[in-house]
């Protein structure tokens, strides 16, 4: 009875040991797949029911131990689509079930991997290299929130990106309290030449809101003003065209209240190559611009400048603000007497299209436009599991949630992306290699324990000769 107990147990161990060798060749054989969790094996012994003084060391078994928790090397491949997770979690991901092209259907089952060599396909999916699909949730290009609350596969098309039209100018600059006009320069008055402005088609006054200067008093006009930068804005159909300011002071404020030091009028280009009197060069702005003793704007109350409505080059220039935020525009001593513009910039853009795409360190898939524009576009769902050495394995370097596991909770937490990289495996070869020989030792020892059952056997059968 032991020796052939002996027997079965040394099975029994050469079994278990051809196990782990099964694991450890996987390993090495997928040492570098990408996003590849290695295989260890554990041992667990088997001790049959006996009484105290029987018991013996029993059998063997092998049981597979995952290491899903063990994060692999990344690795930079300077593809703009792929991306490794930096912590815990997994790419939620799906799989083809039937059709080609933009009529394929999926399985709509949420399976997950570690395997982040996302790239696109024809049709605008995401697709890794063992074809598994990446899912997510698209994002509204207007709003920038989430659509909908299930992943769903993505498919990121290269549909034209709508124009806009500008409607605000960010202005921020400091007007000299004394202009270098040319007429001053030549020893007269820093102030605008009242009569080069127009005001309800006849009569010249410079504080009439929209008034205008004609081709025929735009001699005079430049003289008595100081150029404010330019800037390309564009209307609804992305048609740009520049729009060129000047600075003309109209005088030197008032004892209030509230107290100002200097009042200006802001005007704009229609067409500077006009001549004649009923040819429109300039157009002033809504309102004027009242600065108080410390050179802030006290007048408009907001510091927001409404634009003329105008037509430049063709193109219809409507409802724009020119925004300074309050203390963006203001009015100090500059000795060279020109106007100090730190920053002219607008929110209006021409249609583009999508150039290319990344993935931040949040999840978000960025489209760079051709028109400069870059916008999120989707979020790549994550999922972390309470057990992660608990999903079952599927070919692909896929897995799939199990009772064990725990339902999956969505969102990257604590982990980070990071784009244009590939998580390697966690295989290290030198260990496995360490543990093939400790394994090779084991199964040839219990190898050993064989031929001695076989030879005290024999000795058994001898007996009866």
């Amino acid at each position: 009875m032991g020796v052939f107990s002996a027997l079965t147990t040394a099975v029994s161990g050469m079994t278990a040991q051809s196990y782990a060798l099964e694991n450890i060749s996987g390993n090495i054989a997928n040492s570098r797949t990408a996003g590849y969790k290695r295989v260890d094996t554990t041992f667990s012994d088997l001790v049959p029911d006996s009484a105290l003084n029987r018991q013996t060391a029993g059998s063997v078994a092998a049981y597979s131990q995952a290491t899903n928790t063990i994060q692999g090397d990344l690795n930079a491949t300077r593809i703009d689509t792929n991306v490794a997770i930096n912590g815990d979690g997994f790419f939620v991901v799906d799989q083809r079930q039937s059709g080609v092209g933009a009529n394929t259907t999926f399985s709509n089952k949420n399976l997950y991997t570690r395997r982040g060599d996302f790239d696109f396909d024809a049709n605008g999916y995401l697709v890794n290299g063992a074809g598994y699909f990446l899912k997510g949730l698209k994002i509204d290009q207007v709003t920038g929130q989430l659509v909908g609350t299930q992943p769903e596969v993505l498919r990121i098309t290269k549909e034209q990106f709508p124009a806009k039209a500008t409607t605000s100018i960010e202005y921020r600059a400091n007007i000299p309290a004394v202009p270098a006009t040319t007429q001053k320069t030549q020893g007269g008055s820093e102030f605008l030449n009242a009569a080069s402005v127009t005001a309800a088609g006849t009569a010249p006054n410079p504080y009439a809101a929209n008034a205008a200067v004609m081709g025929n008093n735009i001699s005079s006009f430049l003289a008595t003003s100081i150029p404010g930068g330019s800037v390309t804005v564009y209307d609804a159909l992305g048609k740009a065209t520049s729009v060129e300011m000047r600075w003309a002071k109209i005088d030197n404020g008032n004892a209030g209240p509230p107290v100002t030091t200097g009042t200006w009028g802001l005007f704009v280009a229609q067409d500077t190559s006009a001549t004649a009197g009923n040819q429109v060069a300039y157009v002033q702005a809504g309102q004027n611009v009242s600065f108080g003793t410390a050179g802030q704007i006290v007048a408009p109350a907001t510091g927001d400048i409404l634009l003329p409505t105008m037509t430049i080059n063709g193109t219809n220039i409507t409802g724009i603000n020119l925004t300074t935020g309050g203390n963006g525009l203001t009015q100090n001593g500059d000795v060279s007497g020109q106007i100090d513009a730190r920053s002219i910039r607008q929110d209006g853009y021409t249609a583009g299209t999508l150039d290319r795409v990344s993935v931040s360190a949040e999840g978000q898939v960025v489209g760079t436009f051709s028109n400069g524009q870059v916008v999120a576009l989707a979020q790549v769902s994550v999922a972390r599991f309470n057990a992660d050495n608990a999903l079952k394995r599927l070919d692909g370097g896929a897995y799939e949630e199990t009772i064990e596991s725990g339902a999956p909770i969505i969102g990257l937490g604590t982990s980070q992306m990071v784009g244009g990289n590939v998580e390697q495996s966690n295989t290290d070869i030198a260990d496995e290699f360490s543990k093939m020989i400790v394994t090779q030792q084991a199964y040839s020892a219990n190898t050993k324990v064989i031929s001695t059952a076989q030879e005290m056997l024999s000795s058994v059968f001898n007996i009866i000769r």
